[in-house]
């Protein structure tokens, strides 16, 4: 068997994929998915691109109906044969196992009962019953001659065949479609009307409990519709979704369908098993000429699906401009909030779209905003919808409102300020919107300067510290012995002189609880701060060395105490520091550069900076000092 396929993917690389695919299948597997194979391709049809274009169409179609219609195809003169093409895996393994399963000698027999239908050839229909030849038994698949009449649209046929078998008016194909349901399905309107006259019932549904009348919506075919409702067909017969033939017709904008059904019972206000109604489908959908219609006769405008939405939610959520409009025109309440306590304003926010988000505005309840947990400034910052924020913020919304503990609990870093969102996302526009707003950039459990100090940001870090920033900020819930700050500027030097030239303490980096003492092992900053949950407190809190000791930080660890040591005054150096500066020789002046007592021009421009204070050192240049002395302060005049 593998010589046969080695060989066959020798002549043809496709061969070669399918061992590829099926080499660890036994001989049985292969013939059998070889035989399921030809079964599939058999009940498809030829394999020519036309009939592999009809197989595409029924796929896509609601219903496929049984290729029982046609036999053989037509006879064409004898012409020369083909070169045989290259077999495949499938073809190679029927051909030696089964050489003649599939195929036979003789062309397939046509019925002459089925061919007469096609044809409309209703004498010879009349000859068959003559003989006596039964044509009320149905075949395999349930489908009655009455069936075949009924989907190939002839009408002589189905006269007769009705009228011959008037039992058989209402029998159903095993898929429980009657003759009715092939007719409406097909568009044969003489044939429906012939079948309704004849007694048929018109609300014997199919398998998915779909109606003539839902088909005929489906299809858009006022007509049908029309000669259904004239002999009472149910206008408000529910799908197994729960979905009656006003919601298709609604969802598919046929004001005319609608017309015929509302004017023949069909309830406006009728729910599918989700708790929808006909209106909350349009504004779904954006169908702003059937909400116009459901509006005028009576539908509810402020219509909710099960889940609390409302139908001007759902309008948001798809962003259907001239629905949400129409709706607010006709008084639709903008406070109705859905299971998760969201407004309409919440969606548009989040969607970003400033027309809706502008229609809103004047008619959302301030209280019902924060009665819900989350501000919309939230989810626009999120999103990075810069021209909704700008639109809320000119409409005066908290600008500190704060995401409810329930909701911060759904962020793993507890976030909680809509400047958070912004600050994470790098947006230095929306930042500085929110802070010239008057956002606190110290209300978020994780200082924002810290996540723009780990994005390495210099002007969002700026327009934090500008707006009053803790310079020294610290996490509460994973606390340290030492500003936060240095901690995530450590790995950028140059970041870490940034933020201490603008004030940030140096001194607790140098006050270790061990002192000169022996150390205990020191736990690696991953189990100390990514691996605790934002909501449980670390053990204690973690010391500068021992931060200093992670290995991804320790070979730096010279040069990060070079700096800090240019701005403390007289410290101590704990044993373990000592340690990792004599770990490298080349550090040897770092040790020398911390024994005290240090220079006395250092101490004092120690004091100076510390009067000054922290919050106006980055204001030195606009002081009234002389420059050599704001040039020393600086640190640009080590002289």
């Amino acid at each position: 068997m593998a010589t046969e396929i080695r060989a066959r993917g020798r002549q043809r690389a496709i061969g070669q994929e399918e061992y590829s695919l099926y080499s660890s299948l036994s001989e049985e597997e292969l013939v059998q998915m070889a035989i399921e194979q030809s079964l599939a391709d058999k009940a498809c049809g030829p394999a020519t691109p036309e009939a592999a274009g009809s197989t595409r169409a029924n796929r896509q179609a609601a219903h496929c109906y049984p290729r029982t219609r046609s036999t053989a195809p037509p006879q064409s003169p004898p012409a020369a044969a083909p070169a045989p093409a290259p077999m495949g895996l499938f073809q190679g393994v029927l051909q030696k196992y089964s050489s003649s399963l599939f195929k036979t000698s003789q062309p397939v027999a046509v019925d002459p009962m089925l061919k007469a239908i096609k044809d409309g050839d209703d004498e010879a229909l009349k000859a068959m019953i003559k003989e006596g030849k039964n044509l009320a038994e149905p075949n395999k698949e349930g489908w009655l001659p009455l069936h075949e009449a009924a989907y190939y649209g002839q009408l002589g046929c189905l006269k007769l065949l009705q009228r011959e078998y008037p039992g058989t008016i209402d029998q159903r194909t095993l898929q429980e479609e009657t003759a009715l349901y092939l007719a409406t399905c097909r568009g044969h309107l003489d044939c429906v009307l012939s079948l309704l006259q004849a007694g048929a019932e018109p609300d014997i549904s199919n398998k998915s409990r779909e109606t003539p009348l839902y088909k005929a919506c489906e299809r858009k075919n006022a007509e049908a519709v029309r000669i259904l409702v004239q002999h009472n067909a149910d206008t408000n017969h529910r799908c197994n979704r729960g979905w009656t033939a006003l919601h298709e017709s609604v969802s598919r904008n046929d004001l005319e369908v609608m017309e015929i059904l509302v004017g023949g019972g069909a309830k406006v206000e009728s729910k599918n098993a989700y708790g929808i109604t006909p209106l909350f489908v349009a504004a779904q959908s954006g169908q702003l000429d059937a909400l116009r219609f459901l509006a005028k006769h009576g539908a509810d405008i402020n219509t909710q699906a099960s889940d609390s939405a409302s139908a001007l939610y759902e309008a948001c959520k798809n962003e259907h401009e001239e629905v949400v409009e129409f709706l607010l025109s006709q008084g639709a309440d903008a406070n109705r909030a859905n299971k998760d306590g969201l407004l309409p304003l919440h969606m548009a926010s989040k969607k970003g779209n400033y027309r809706i988000v502008q229609m809103l505005l004047p008619v959302t309840s301030r209280t019902r905003v924060r009665r819900s947990g989350i501000s919309p400034l939230h989810l626009a910052a999120e999103r990075n919808h810069d021209a909704v924020l700008e639109a809320l913020l000119a409409a005066r919304f908290d600008v500190n409102a704060l995401l409810a503990p329930e909701r911060a609990r759904l962020y793993e870093d507890r976030r909680t300020s809509a400047l958070y969102f912004a600050v994470v996302n790098n947006n230095v526009y929306a930042t500085e919107l929110l802070l010239l707003a008057g956002a606190d950039p110290n209300r978020d459990v994780i200082s924002p300067l810290l996540v723009a100090i780990r994005h390495g940001c210099l002007r969002t870090m700026q327009l934090l510290l500008d707006h009053g920033a803790n310079i020294d900020a610290y996490i509460a819930t994973h606390p340290t012995a030492f500003p936060a700050t240095i901690m995530f500027a450590m790995k950028c030097l140059s970041l870490l002189k940034y933020l201490m030239d603008l004030g940030c303490d140096g001194e607790p980096c140098f006050s270790c609880l061990y002192g000169n003492g022996p150390h205990p092992p020191a736990p690696p900053p991953s189990s100390r701060f990514n691996d605790v949950p934002a909501g449980d407190k670390a053990p204690g809190a973690v010391q500068f060395c021992e931060f200093l000791s992670a290995p991804e930080v320790s070979r730096w660890a010279g040069p990060i105490i070079d700096v800090l040591l240019d701005y403390v005054g007289n410290v101590q150096l704990c044993s373990r520091l000592k340690e990792h500066i004599d770990s490298y020789e080349d550090w040897a002046v770092i040790k020398e550069k911390a024994e005290p007592p240090r220079p006395l021009a250092h101490l004092c421009r120690l004091r100076v900076r510390k009067a000054i204070g922290k919050y106006r050192i980055k204001l030195l240049d606009t002081l009234p000092l002389p420059g050599r002395l704001i040039r020393y302060l600086k640190y640009e005049n080590t002289q």
